[in-house]
Protein backbone atom coordinates (compact mmCIF):
# COMPACT_ATOMS: atom_id res chain seq x y z
CA UNK A 1 0.00 0.00 0.00
CA UNK A 2 1.23 3.69 -0.82
CA UNK A 3 1.13 6.44 1.43
CA UNK A 4 -1.93 8.94 1.28
CA UNK A 5 -2.21 10.87 -1.84
CA UNK A 6 -4.37 13.82 -0.30
CA UNK A 7 -4.75 16.20 2.90
CA UNK A 8 -5.15 14.31 6.37
CA UNK A 9 -8.43 13.79 7.58
CA UNK A 10 -10.13 16.36 9.31
CA UNK A 11 -13.63 17.40 10.76
CA UNK A 12 -16.03 19.27 8.13
CA UNK A 13 -17.60 21.97 10.30
CA UNK A 14 -20.59 23.77 8.60
CA UNK A 15 -18.58 26.27 7.13
CA UNK A 16 -16.62 23.86 4.76
CA UNK A 17 -19.70 21.57 3.78
CA UNK A 18 -18.78 22.04 0.32
CA UNK A 19 -15.56 20.33 0.60
CA UNK A 20 -17.41 17.12 0.17
CA UNK A 21 -20.54 17.80 -1.30
CA UNK A 22 -23.07 15.66 -3.51
CA UNK A 23 -24.05 18.52 -5.69
CA UNK A 24 -26.99 18.28 -8.25
CA UNK A 25 -27.19 20.34 -11.16
CA UNK A 26 -30.45 21.21 -12.07
CA UNK A 27 -31.29 23.27 -15.88
CA UNK A 28 -34.39 24.69 -14.91
CA UNK A 29 -35.94 25.26 -18.36
CA UNK A 30 -36.21 20.99 -18.41
CA UNK A 31 -36.16 19.89 -15.45
CA UNK A 32 -40.16 20.64 -14.12
CA UNK A 33 -42.91 22.40 -16.10
CA UNK A 34 -45.83 23.62 -13.08
CA UNK A 35 -47.66 25.75 -15.52
CA UNK A 36 -47.94 23.21 -19.30
CA UNK A 37 -46.33 25.73 -21.65
CA UNK A 38 -43.32 23.51 -22.30
CA UNK A 39 -40.57 25.22 -19.94
CA UNK A 40 -39.39 24.43 -16.50
CA UNK A 41 -39.87 26.81 -13.78
CA UNK A 42 -39.15 27.36 -9.72
CA UNK A 43 -42.00 26.21 -9.17
CA UNK A 44 -42.05 22.65 -10.76
CA UNK A 45 -38.61 22.74 -9.16
CA UNK A 46 -40.03 23.13 -5.70
CA UNK A 47 -42.76 20.53 -6.53
CA UNK A 48 -39.89 17.97 -6.76
CA UNK A 49 -37.88 19.43 -4.10
CA UNK A 50 -39.16 15.50 -2.27
CA UNK A 51 -37.51 13.73 -4.85
CA UNK A 52 -34.39 15.45 -4.09
CA UNK A 53 -34.53 14.71 -0.20
CA UNK A 54 -35.54 11.02 -1.71
CA UNK A 55 -32.35 11.28 -3.49
CA UNK A 56 -30.25 12.31 -0.99
CA UNK A 57 -27.97 15.22 -2.38
CA UNK A 58 -26.87 17.91 -0.16
CA UNK A 59 -27.12 21.13 -2.66
CA UNK A 60 -28.71 21.96 -5.73
CA UNK A 61 -26.73 24.12 -8.17
CA UNK A 62 -28.99 25.82 -10.33
CA UNK A 63 -28.09 27.20 -13.50
CA UNK A 64 -29.38 30.37 -15.14
CA UNK A 65 -32.79 31.51 -14.41
CA UNK A 66 -32.70 35.28 -14.77
CA UNK A 67 -34.53 36.98 -17.39
CA UNK A 68 -33.12 36.17 -20.59
CA UNK A 69 -33.73 35.95 -24.75
CA UNK A 70 -32.55 32.50 -24.69
CA UNK A 71 -29.37 33.45 -26.80
CA UNK A 72 -27.17 31.11 -24.77
CA UNK A 73 -29.75 28.66 -22.79
CA UNK A 74 -30.20 31.67 -20.13
CA UNK A 75 -26.45 32.38 -20.11
CA UNK A 76 -27.17 35.57 -21.74
CA UNK A 77 -28.83 37.33 -18.66
CA UNK A 78 -30.57 40.68 -18.82
CA UNK A 79 -31.11 41.37 -15.50
CA UNK A 80 -28.47 39.64 -12.89
CA UNK A 81 -30.90 40.52 -9.81
CA UNK A 82 -34.29 39.33 -11.11
CA UNK A 83 -36.23 35.63 -12.41
CA UNK A 84 -36.73 35.20 -15.76
CA UNK A 85 -41.09 35.69 -15.53
CA UNK A 86 -41.23 32.58 -17.73
CA UNK A 87 -39.76 30.65 -14.90
CA UNK A 88 -41.68 32.51 -11.91
CA UNK A 89 -40.90 35.45 -9.83
CA UNK A 90 -38.05 36.78 -6.88
CA UNK A 91 -41.28 35.11 -4.49
CA UNK A 92 -41.01 31.89 -6.00
CA UNK A 93 -37.20 32.08 -5.34
CA UNK A 94 -37.14 32.95 -2.11
CA UNK A 95 -39.92 29.80 -1.49
CA UNK A 96 -37.66 27.38 -3.15
CA UNK A 97 -34.42 28.86 -0.88
CA UNK A 98 -36.78 27.94 2.13
CA UNK A 99 -38.28 24.62 0.75
CA UNK A 100 -34.51 22.62 -0.12
CA UNK A 101 -33.02 24.55 3.76
CA UNK A 102 -36.08 22.95 5.35
CA UNK A 103 -34.82 19.91 3.99
CA UNK A 104 -31.19 20.49 4.66
CA UNK A 105 -30.15 21.21 1.06
CA UNK A 106 -27.51 23.97 0.07
CA UNK A 107 -28.57 26.10 -3.01
CA UNK A 108 -25.68 27.56 -5.20
CA UNK A 109 -26.81 29.72 -8.22
CA UNK A 110 -24.98 30.49 -11.49
CA UNK A 111 -23.23 33.72 -11.58
CA UNK A 112 -22.05 34.99 -15.33
CA UNK A 113 -19.89 37.89 -15.32
CA UNK A 114 -17.89 37.52 -18.47
CA UNK A 115 -20.97 38.89 -20.67
CA UNK A 116 -23.95 40.42 -20.47
CA UNK A 117 -27.34 40.28 -22.87
CA UNK A 118 -27.69 42.80 -25.56
CA UNK A 119 -30.96 43.31 -23.53
CA UNK A 120 -29.11 44.35 -20.76
CA UNK A 121 -30.08 48.11 -19.69
CA UNK A 122 -25.98 49.02 -20.03
CA UNK A 123 -25.66 47.76 -22.80
CA UNK A 124 -28.72 49.52 -24.41
CA UNK A 125 -27.29 52.37 -23.19
CA UNK A 126 -24.23 52.04 -24.67
CA UNK A 127 -25.90 51.84 -28.37
CA UNK A 128 -27.76 54.80 -27.73
CA UNK A 129 -25.09 56.62 -27.22
CA UNK A 130 -22.62 58.65 -29.63
CA UNK A 131 -19.14 56.46 -30.03
CA UNK A 132 -16.42 57.49 -27.17
CA UNK A 133 -19.27 58.30 -25.12
CA UNK A 134 -18.67 56.34 -21.23
CA UNK A 135 -21.62 54.40 -21.50
CA UNK A 136 -19.49 52.45 -23.71
CA UNK A 137 -16.58 52.01 -21.44
CA UNK A 138 -18.14 48.92 -19.71
CA UNK A 139 -18.16 47.06 -22.72
CA UNK A 140 -15.13 46.40 -24.97
CA UNK A 141 -15.58 48.38 -28.16
CA UNK A 142 -12.95 49.13 -30.86
CA UNK A 143 -12.88 50.56 -34.72
CA UNK A 144 -12.14 49.11 -37.56
CA UNK A 145 -8.59 48.72 -38.42
CA UNK A 146 -6.82 51.98 -40.42
CA UNK A 147 -8.27 52.28 -44.03
CA UNK A 148 -11.01 49.47 -43.40
CA UNK A 149 -12.99 50.54 -40.79
CA UNK A 150 -15.85 47.76 -42.28
CA UNK A 151 -13.33 45.02 -41.19
CA UNK A 152 -13.32 43.55 -37.34
CA UNK A 153 -10.30 44.56 -35.32
CA UNK A 154 -8.82 41.47 -34.95
CA UNK A 155 -9.68 38.26 -36.80
CA UNK A 156 -10.21 36.40 -33.66
CA UNK A 157 -12.74 33.79 -33.32
CA UNK A 158 -16.20 33.64 -30.83
CA UNK A 159 -16.25 30.37 -28.77
CA UNK A 160 -19.43 29.21 -30.89
CA UNK A 161 -17.91 29.59 -34.11
CA UNK A 162 -17.63 33.28 -36.30
CA UNK A 163 -16.22 36.53 -35.39
CA UNK A 164 -15.61 37.32 -32.15
CA UNK A 165 -16.66 41.07 -32.63
CA UNK A 166 -19.64 42.51 -34.11
CA UNK A 167 -20.77 46.06 -35.58
CA UNK A 168 -22.82 48.56 -34.33
CA UNK A 169 -24.85 50.76 -36.98
CA UNK A 170 -22.14 53.53 -36.09
CA UNK A 171 -19.70 51.44 -37.70
CA UNK A 172 -17.96 50.34 -34.10
CA UNK A 173 -17.18 47.05 -33.16
CA UNK A 174 -17.84 45.46 -29.78
CA UNK A 175 -16.26 41.87 -28.72
CA UNK A 176 -17.90 38.81 -27.79
CA UNK A 177 -16.33 35.88 -27.16
CA UNK A 178 -19.21 33.60 -27.01
CA UNK A 179 -22.51 34.81 -29.30
CA UNK A 180 -23.23 38.15 -30.73
CA UNK A 181 -26.10 38.74 -27.92
CA UNK A 182 -23.66 38.27 -25.30
CA UNK A 183 -21.36 41.31 -25.28
CA UNK A 184 -17.63 40.63 -23.27
CA UNK A 185 -17.88 43.32 -20.14
CA UNK A 186 -14.61 45.41 -19.44
CA UNK A 187 -13.21 44.40 -16.03
CA UNK A 188 -11.17 47.53 -16.19
CA UNK A 189 -14.20 49.42 -15.40
CA UNK A 190 -15.15 50.41 -11.34
CA UNK A 191 -18.75 50.08 -11.91
CA UNK A 192 -18.59 46.33 -13.59
CA UNK A 193 -16.41 45.49 -10.31
CA UNK A 194 -19.19 47.39 -8.00
CA UNK A 195 -22.57 45.95 -9.33
CA UNK A 196 -21.39 42.54 -9.70
CA UNK A 197 -19.97 42.60 -5.93
CA UNK A 198 -24.25 44.19 -5.61
CA UNK A 199 -25.23 41.51 -7.16
CA UNK A 200 -23.20 38.86 -4.77
CA UNK A 201 -25.11 40.64 -2.09
CA UNK A 202 -28.14 40.34 -3.12
CA UNK A 203 -28.08 36.70 -3.93
CA UNK A 204 -26.29 36.08 -0.38
CA UNK A 205 -28.97 37.74 1.09
CA UNK A 206 -31.39 36.03 -0.12
CA UNK A 207 -30.28 32.99 1.20
CA UNK A 208 -28.04 31.88 -1.88
CA UNK A 209 -25.34 29.09 -0.21
CA UNK A 210 -23.00 29.62 -2.72
CA UNK A 211 -21.74 30.63 -6.29
CA UNK A 212 -20.49 28.66 -9.35
CA UNK A 213 -18.71 31.56 -11.59
CA UNK A 214 -18.80 30.32 -15.18
CA UNK A 215 -15.91 31.31 -17.60
CA UNK A 216 -14.14 32.24 -14.34
CA UNK A 217 -10.84 32.57 -16.43
CA UNK A 218 -12.01 35.05 -18.97
CA UNK A 219 -13.02 38.12 -16.99
CA UNK A 220 -9.75 39.27 -17.32
CA UNK A 221 -8.07 40.91 -21.07
CA UNK A 222 -5.16 42.27 -22.46
CA UNK A 223 -6.46 44.05 -25.44
CA UNK A 224 -3.08 46.09 -26.18
CA UNK A 225 -3.36 47.05 -29.49
CA UNK A 226 -2.17 46.52 -31.96
CA UNK A 227 -4.07 43.03 -31.84
CA UNK A 228 -2.56 40.00 -32.32
CA UNK A 229 -3.50 37.52 -35.02
CA UNK A 230 -5.51 34.12 -34.18
CA UNK A 231 -2.72 32.53 -35.39
CA UNK A 232 -0.42 33.62 -33.36
CA UNK A 233 -2.14 33.34 -29.99
CA UNK A 234 -1.03 30.78 -27.39
CA UNK A 235 -3.04 27.75 -27.04
CA UNK A 236 -5.60 28.12 -24.74
CA UNK A 237 -4.90 24.22 -23.41
CA UNK A 238 -0.85 25.72 -22.70
CA UNK A 239 -1.62 28.77 -21.11
CA UNK A 240 0.96 30.47 -18.64
CA UNK A 241 -1.10 33.65 -18.32
CA UNK A 242 -0.06 35.27 -21.14
CA UNK A 243 -2.90 34.44 -23.78
CA UNK A 244 -4.26 37.62 -24.08
CA UNK A 245 -8.12 36.36 -23.83
CA UNK A 246 -8.15 33.41 -20.90
CA UNK A 247 -6.72 32.95 -17.38
CA UNK A 248 -4.84 36.26 -17.55
CA UNK A 249 -3.08 36.44 -13.64
CA UNK A 250 -5.27 39.91 -13.08
CA UNK A 251 -8.73 37.97 -12.48
CA UNK A 252 -7.44 37.10 -9.17
CA UNK A 253 -7.30 40.34 -7.79
CA UNK A 254 -11.39 40.44 -8.28
CA UNK A 255 -11.72 37.43 -6.68
CA UNK A 256 -10.01 38.28 -3.97
CA UNK A 257 -12.50 41.05 -3.74
CA UNK A 258 -15.55 38.32 -3.97
CA UNK A 259 -13.99 35.99 -1.41
CA UNK A 260 -13.69 38.98 0.89
CA UNK A 261 -17.75 39.87 0.65
CA UNK A 262 -18.24 36.09 0.16
CA UNK A 263 -16.50 35.68 4.09
CA UNK A 264 -18.65 38.54 5.62
CA UNK A 265 -21.60 35.93 5.69
CA UNK A 266 -21.81 33.36 8.74
CA UNK A 267 -21.13 30.70 7.30
CA UNK A 268 -19.02 31.81 4.24
CA UNK A 269 -20.64 31.58 0.98
CA UNK A 270 -18.73 29.00 -1.38
CA UNK A 271 -17.62 29.52 -4.64
CA UNK A 272 -16.55 27.17 -7.80
CA UNK A 273 -14.83 28.62 -10.08
CA UNK A 274 -15.79 26.85 -13.99
CA UNK A 275 -11.90 27.57 -15.48
CA UNK A 276 -10.98 26.08 -18.54
CA UNK A 277 -7.22 25.97 -17.76
CA UNK A 278 -4.33 23.58 -17.26
CA UNK A 279 -4.65 21.75 -13.83
CA UNK A 280 -1.68 23.35 -12.38
CA UNK A 281 -2.95 27.23 -12.75
CA UNK A 282 -6.47 26.42 -11.47
CA UNK A 283 -5.13 26.23 -7.98
CA UNK A 284 -5.28 29.53 -7.94
CA UNK A 285 -8.54 29.72 -8.37
CA UNK A 286 -9.25 27.38 -6.09
CA UNK A 287 -7.24 29.68 -3.10
CA UNK A 288 -8.50 30.13 0.57
CA UNK A 289 -7.98 33.70 -0.90
CA UNK A 290 -10.07 33.25 -4.24
CA UNK A 291 -13.19 31.53 -4.59
CA UNK A 292 -12.01 28.35 -2.78
CA UNK A 293 -13.22 25.55 -5.73
CA UNK A 294 -12.69 24.95 -9.56
CA UNK A 295 -13.86 22.24 -11.43
CA UNK A 296 -11.71 19.38 -12.39
CA UNK A 297 -12.84 18.01 -15.54
CA UNK A 298 -10.42 16.20 -16.34
CA UNK A 299 -12.57 13.18 -15.21
CA UNK A 300 -14.91 14.31 -17.63
CA UNK A 301 -12.11 14.50 -20.76
CA UNK A 302 -11.04 10.84 -19.72
CA UNK A 303 -12.46 7.86 -21.69
CA UNK A 304 -13.34 4.79 -19.49
CA UNK A 305 -9.51 3.14 -19.09
CA UNK A 306 -7.72 2.64 -15.82
CA UNK A 307 -4.43 4.34 -16.83
CA UNK A 308 -6.17 7.71 -17.34
CA UNK A 309 -8.57 7.50 -14.42
CA UNK A 310 -5.91 6.51 -11.99
CA UNK A 311 -3.36 9.58 -12.96
CA UNK A 312 -6.14 11.95 -13.11
CA UNK A 313 -7.52 11.22 -9.69
CA UNK A 314 -3.63 11.19 -8.38
CA UNK A 315 -2.89 14.64 -9.78
CA UNK A 316 -6.09 16.14 -8.96
CA UNK A 317 -5.47 14.61 -5.40
CA UNK A 318 -2.14 16.37 -5.07
CA UNK A 319 -3.43 19.34 -6.23
CA UNK A 320 -6.48 19.91 -3.81
CA UNK A 321 -3.93 18.89 -0.74
CA UNK A 322 -1.46 21.95 -2.42
CA UNK A 323 -3.92 24.42 -2.35
CA UNK A 324 -6.13 23.21 1.20
CA UNK A 325 -9.43 23.21 -1.32
CA UNK A 326 -11.12 19.98 -1.79
CA UNK A 327 -11.24 18.42 -5.59
CA UNK A 328 -14.33 18.14 -7.80
CA UNK A 329 -15.89 15.45 -9.95
CA UNK A 330 -17.95 15.51 -12.33
CA UNK A 331 -19.24 13.26 -15.63
CA UNK A 332 -21.89 14.90 -17.33
CA UNK A 333 -23.20 18.21 -17.20
CA UNK A 334 -25.29 20.67 -19.43
CA UNK A 335 -22.57 21.17 -21.87
CA UNK A 336 -21.56 17.88 -23.07
CA UNK A 337 -22.83 14.56 -24.37
CA UNK A 338 -24.09 12.10 -21.76
CA UNK A 339 -21.34 9.96 -20.17
CA UNK A 340 -23.84 6.82 -20.28
CA UNK A 341 -23.53 7.58 -24.29
CA UNK A 342 -20.23 8.61 -24.12
CA UNK A 343 -19.25 5.45 -22.55
CA UNK A 344 -21.60 3.28 -25.14
CA UNK A 345 -18.94 4.41 -28.15
CA UNK A 346 -16.22 3.53 -29.61
CA UNK A 347 -12.78 5.07 -29.44
CA UNK A 348 -12.63 8.61 -30.97
CA UNK A 349 -10.36 7.59 -34.18
CA UNK A 350 -9.41 11.07 -34.36
CA UNK A 351 -7.63 10.47 -31.02
CA UNK A 352 -8.42 12.20 -27.91
CA UNK A 353 -11.35 10.98 -25.66
CA UNK A 354 -15.17 10.40 -27.05
CA UNK A 355 -16.58 13.65 -26.53
CA UNK A 356 -19.63 12.36 -28.77
CA UNK A 357 -19.75 15.03 -30.96
CA UNK A 358 -19.07 13.29 -34.86
CA UNK A 359 -21.84 10.99 -33.14
CA UNK A 360 -24.38 14.09 -32.97
CA UNK A 361 -23.55 15.10 -36.19
CA UNK A 362 -25.22 11.59 -37.32
CA UNK A 363 -28.04 12.49 -35.32
CA UNK A 364 -27.06 9.72 -33.48
CA UNK A 365 -26.85 6.91 -35.63
CA UNK A 366 -23.27 6.59 -36.47
CA UNK A 367 -21.11 5.00 -34.83
CA UNK A 368 -24.12 2.60 -32.97
CA UNK A 369 -24.16 3.25 -29.20
CA UNK A 370 -23.89 -0.16 -27.23
CA UNK A 371 -26.48 1.39 -24.42
CA UNK A 372 -25.49 -1.42 -22.16
CA UNK A 373 -22.07 -0.88 -21.96
CA UNK A 374 -22.72 2.43 -21.86
CA UNK A 375 -24.54 2.25 -19.25
CA UNK A 376 -22.97 -0.37 -17.31
CA UNK A 377 -19.11 1.78 -17.38
CA UNK A 378 -21.74 4.63 -16.06
CA UNK A 379 -22.93 3.28 -12.86
CA UNK A 380 -19.21 2.04 -12.59
CA UNK A 381 -17.60 5.69 -13.13
CA UNK A 382 -20.34 7.20 -10.44
CA UNK A 383 -19.75 4.50 -7.69
CA UNK A 384 -16.23 5.20 -8.10
CA UNK A 385 -16.38 8.90 -8.01
CA UNK A 386 -18.58 9.11 -5.03
CA UNK A 387 -15.92 7.38 -3.13
CA UNK A 388 -13.18 10.16 -3.77
CA UNK A 389 -12.54 12.52 -1.43
CA UNK A 390 -13.63 15.93 -2.45
CA UNK A 391 -17.35 17.07 -3.60
CA UNK A 392 -19.27 15.18 -6.80
CA UNK A 393 -21.53 17.12 -9.22
CA UNK A 394 -24.26 15.36 -10.28
CA UNK A 395 -26.41 16.13 -14.06
CA UNK A 396 -29.78 16.17 -13.94
CA UNK A 397 -31.20 12.88 -14.94
CA UNK A 398 -27.81 11.28 -14.57
CA UNK A 399 -29.32 9.62 -12.04
CA UNK A 400 -31.82 7.96 -14.24
CA UNK A 401 -29.09 6.37 -16.46
CA UNK A 402 -30.13 8.79 -19.39
CA UNK A 403 -29.05 8.60 -22.57
CA UNK A 404 -28.31 11.68 -24.71
CA UNK A 405 -30.95 12.36 -27.18
CA UNK A 406 -29.31 12.07 -30.63
CA UNK A 407 -31.74 12.28 -33.04
CA UNK A 408 -33.19 16.05 -32.42
CA UNK A 409 -34.14 17.71 -35.76
CA UNK A 410 -33.11 20.86 -36.79
CA UNK A 411 -35.80 23.08 -36.49
CA UNK A 412 -36.32 22.21 -33.09
CA UNK A 413 -32.15 22.91 -32.11
CA UNK A 414 -31.63 25.85 -30.09
CA UNK A 415 -27.96 25.76 -29.34
CA UNK A 416 -26.18 29.16 -30.55
CA UNK A 417 -23.00 26.95 -31.26
CA UNK A 418 -25.31 24.96 -33.97
CA UNK A 419 -26.14 28.10 -35.85
CA UNK A 420 -22.99 29.96 -35.65
CA UNK A 421 -21.00 27.22 -36.68
CA UNK A 422 -23.44 27.12 -39.58
CA UNK A 423 -24.00 23.14 -38.56
CA UNK A 424 -20.23 21.82 -37.84
CA UNK A 425 -21.55 21.46 -34.36
CA UNK A 426 -24.79 19.80 -33.34
CA UNK A 427 -24.44 21.60 -30.25
CA UNK A 428 -25.43 20.55 -26.60
CA UNK A 429 -28.94 20.27 -26.63
CA UNK A 430 -29.31 16.72 -26.20
CA UNK A 431 -28.01 16.71 -22.59
CA UNK A 432 -30.77 19.77 -22.16
CA UNK A 433 -34.38 17.70 -23.15
CA UNK A 434 -36.72 17.77 -20.36
CA UNK A 435 -36.07 14.40 -18.04
CA UNK A 436 -38.60 11.77 -17.90
CA UNK A 437 -40.83 11.80 -14.81
CA UNK A 438 -43.46 9.04 -16.06
CA UNK A 439 -43.76 6.35 -18.27
CA UNK A 440 -46.23 7.88 -20.74
CA UNK A 441 -47.64 11.09 -21.39
CA UNK A 442 -47.78 14.02 -23.37
CA UNK A 443 -43.69 15.26 -21.55
CA UNK A 444 -43.19 11.88 -19.67
CA UNK A 445 -44.62 13.91 -16.96
CA UNK A 446 -42.44 16.65 -17.11
CA UNK A 447 -45.45 19.02 -17.69
CA UNK A 448 -49.03 18.83 -18.19
CA UNK A 449 -48.23 20.41 -21.85
CA UNK A 450 -45.38 19.02 -24.62
CA UNK A 451 -41.50 20.05 -24.23
CA UNK A 452 -39.24 23.20 -25.19
CA UNK A 453 -37.04 20.29 -26.46
CA UNK A 454 -38.61 17.02 -28.04
CA UNK A 455 -38.43 13.56 -26.24
CA UNK A 456 -37.95 10.78 -27.49
CA UNK A 457 -40.82 7.73 -27.46
CA UNK A 458 -37.61 5.96 -25.67
CA UNK A 459 -37.21 8.16 -22.53
CA UNK A 460 -40.55 6.34 -21.12
CA UNK A 461 -38.28 3.35 -20.08
CA UNK A 462 -35.46 5.39 -18.30
CA UNK A 463 -38.25 7.31 -16.53
CA UNK A 464 -38.26 8.23 -12.37
CA UNK A 465 -41.81 6.11 -12.14
CA UNK A 466 -40.69 3.33 -14.60
CA UNK A 467 -37.40 2.67 -11.93
CA UNK A 468 -38.33 3.92 -8.54
CA UNK A 469 -39.70 0.51 -7.14
CA UNK A 470 -36.83 -1.20 -8.94
CA UNK A 471 -34.02 -2.10 -6.74
CA UNK A 472 -31.85 -2.50 -9.66
CA UNK A 473 -32.44 0.39 -11.12
CA UNK A 474 -29.53 3.34 -11.68
CA UNK A 475 -31.77 5.52 -9.66
CA UNK A 476 -32.06 3.01 -6.88
CA UNK A 477 -28.17 2.71 -7.01
CA UNK A 478 -28.01 6.34 -6.59
CA UNK A 479 -30.20 6.96 -4.09
CA UNK A 480 -27.92 3.81 -2.11
CA UNK A 481 -24.73 5.14 -3.06
CA UNK A 482 -25.67 8.33 -1.84
CA UNK A 483 -27.28 7.27 1.68
CA UNK A 484 -24.35 4.99 2.29
CA UNK A 485 -21.74 7.74 1.20
CA UNK A 486 -23.46 9.81 3.67
CA UNK A 487 -22.45 7.43 6.54
CA UNK A 488 -19.01 6.19 5.01
CA UNK A 489 -18.31 9.67 4.12
CA UNK A 490 -14.64 10.63 6.23
CA UNK A 491 -11.41 12.66 6.19
CA UNK A 492 -9.90 13.36 2.85
CA UNK A 493 -7.11 11.24 2.34
CA UNK A 494 -7.21 7.74 0.50
CA UNK A 495 -4.48 4.78 0.13
CA UNK A 496 -3.95 3.15 -3.16
CA UNK A 497 -3.71 -1.06 -3.11
CA UNK A 498 -1.52 -2.18 -6.10
CA UNK A 499 -2.17 -5.80 -6.76
CA UNK A 500 -4.24 -6.49 -9.69
CA UNK A 501 -3.42 -4.75 -13.34
CA UNK A 502 -6.37 -2.47 -14.47
CA UNK A 503 -8.44 -2.50 -11.17
CA UNK A 504 -8.54 0.88 -9.50
CA UNK A 505 -8.34 -0.04 -5.54
CA UNK A 506 -8.71 2.47 -2.90
CA UNK A 507 -8.97 2.90 1.12
CA UNK A 508 -10.44 5.36 2.77
CA UNK A 509 -10.18 6.23 6.86
CA UNK A 510 -12.25 3.88 8.32
CA UNK A 511 -11.54 0.94 6.14
CA UNK A 512 -14.17 2.40 3.26
CA UNK A 513 -12.57 0.60 0.50
CA UNK A 514 -13.41 0.66 -3.03
CA UNK A 515 -12.29 -1.62 -6.43
CA UNK A 516 -13.44 -0.98 -10.04
CA UNK A 517 -12.58 -3.19 -12.67
CA UNK A 518 -11.42 -1.80 -15.91
CA UNK A 519 -10.11 -5.06 -17.13
CA UNK A 520 -11.70 -7.51 -19.57
CA UNK A 521 -11.87 -10.73 -17.08
CA UNK A 522 -13.20 -11.03 -13.32
CA UNK A 523 -11.05 -10.27 -10.62
CA UNK A 524 -11.01 -11.47 -6.87
CA UNK A 525 -12.25 -8.84 -4.46
CA UNK A 526 -10.84 -8.40 -0.85
CA UNK A 527 -11.48 -10.04 2.09
CA UNK A 528 -14.28 -7.38 3.17
CA UNK A 529 -17.92 -7.21 3.28
CA UNK A 530 -19.75 -5.70 0.17
CA UNK A 531 -21.99 -2.90 1.05
CA UNK A 532 -22.69 -1.89 -2.86
CA UNK A 533 -21.91 -2.58 -6.12
CA UNK A 534 -22.78 -0.70 -8.99
CA UNK A 535 -23.42 -4.21 -11.04
CA UNK A 536 -24.21 -8.05 -10.15
CA UNK A 537 -21.28 -9.92 -8.75
CA UNK A 538 -19.82 -13.34 -10.29
CA UNK A 539 -19.80 -15.22 -6.56
CA UNK A 540 -17.09 -13.75 -4.85
CA UNK A 541 -15.44 -11.81 -7.85
CA UNK A 542 -15.90 -8.57 -9.65
CA UNK A 543 -16.99 -8.16 -13.44
CA UNK A 544 -15.45 -6.04 -15.82
CA UNK A 545 -16.46 -2.65 -16.44
CA UNK A 546 -18.13 -2.61 -12.09
CA UNK A 547 -17.56 -0.92 -9.07
CA UNK A 548 -17.55 -2.76 -5.45
CA UNK A 549 -17.56 -0.79 -2.23
CA UNK A 550 -16.46 -2.42 0.74
CA UNK A 551 -15.61 -2.50 4.65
Amino acid sequence: MSTPQTTQPTQQTQADWWRQAVVYQIYPRSFADSNGDGVGDLPGIISRVPYLVALGIDAVWLSPFYPSALADGGYDVDDYRNVDPRLGTLEDFDQLVAALHAENIKLIVDIVPNHTSNRHEWFVEALEAAKGHPARDRYIFRDGPEGAPDQPPSDWDSVFGGSAWAQTDDGQWYLHMFAAEQPDLNWEHPEVRADFLETLKFWSDRGVDGFRVDVAHALVKDLTEPFPSKATLPRQSESNGKHPLWDQDGVHEIYRDWRKLLNTYDPPKSAVAEAFVPAARRARYASADGLGQAFNFDLLQADFEYEKFRQVIEENLAFAEANGSSSTWVFSNHDVVRHATRYGLPKNPKGGWQDGKDWLLSNGTEPTVDVALGLRRARAATLLMLALPGSAYLYQGEELGLQEVGELPAANLQDPAYFRSKGAEKGRDGCRVPIPWTVGGLSFGFGTGGSHLLQPKWFGAYSVEAQQDDAESTLSLYRKALAVRRGLRTGSSLTWVNDTENVLHFIRTGGWQCVTNFGAAPVELPDAAVVLSSGPLEGEKLPSDTTAWLI
